[in-house]
């Protein structure tokens, strides 16, 4: 475990101050008292308890954006994870440089999950929100605020197109999608582009 410590240190140069625990009340004290941005949690943490125990941690600071950190684990337990609200699973031994992305793009609202995850993602959540006639009226009322160029983007985002494709399609920077995006996720009270991708459904005709 150290030597994973110093690895994800070294993605983590260039951002605010971290600090490394160890055992799970020390984390329960960490998240209430310093509040962090993002968190890199070790699934196989002593005591954690797997998916029940990110949950309890979770409520402790909803503001925090975990990143979950694992070996070897089965497509099932993954979607359980992203299920209960974690913005990103990666293994432990993940390059250093890659990691600095992941943190960024989750930063930025994004989520980090593997491709062939999304679909099954996509399909729980949209069934959800289907089934409830009142969140697809509350829906549209909420994407009616947004502006033309903010409604385009945000068809995009639910085409699967990712911020350089936007770019180049709508001919603008990416710096711009993302100030786009900003405002977008602001407006309709979303944290990344999953929860926006299942809002259009219900976008109406640009």
């Amino acid at each position: 475990m150290p030597d994973r410590l110093c690895s994800w240190k070294q993605g983590l140069e260039g951002f605010a101050a971290a600090t490394a625990v160890s055992d799970l009340d020390a984390l329960k004290e960490y998240l209430v008292r310093i509040k962090p941005d993002v968190l890199l949690l070790q699934l196989e943490l002593p005591d954690l308890e797997g998916t029940k125990g990110i949950a309890r941690l979770m409520k402790l600071n909803p503001a925090t954006r975990i990143i979950v950190l694992s070996g070897e684990i089965s497509d099932d337990r993954e979607l359980a994870l992203f299920r209960i609200g974690v913005r990103g699973c990666c293994r432990s031994d993940i390059d250093p440089q890659l990691l600095k992305s992941i943190i960024v793009a989750i930063k930025q609202g994004e989520l980090w999950i593997r491709r062939t995850l999304t679909p099954r993602l996509l399909d729980e959540l949209g069934a959800r929100m289907r089934d409830d006639s009142d969140t697809r009226r509350a829906n549209v009322a909420r994407l009616a605020d947004l502006t033309r160029r903010e409604r385009e983007i945000a068809e995009l985002i639910g085409n699967g197109e990712c911020n350089k494709q936007i770019a180049r399609q709508l001919t603008i920077t990416e710096r711009t999608v993302k100030a786009h995006l900003t405002e977008i996720f602001r407006k309709l009270g979303i944290a990344d582009r999953l929860k926006l991708a299942l809002l259009v459904i219900d976008l109406p005709d640009v």
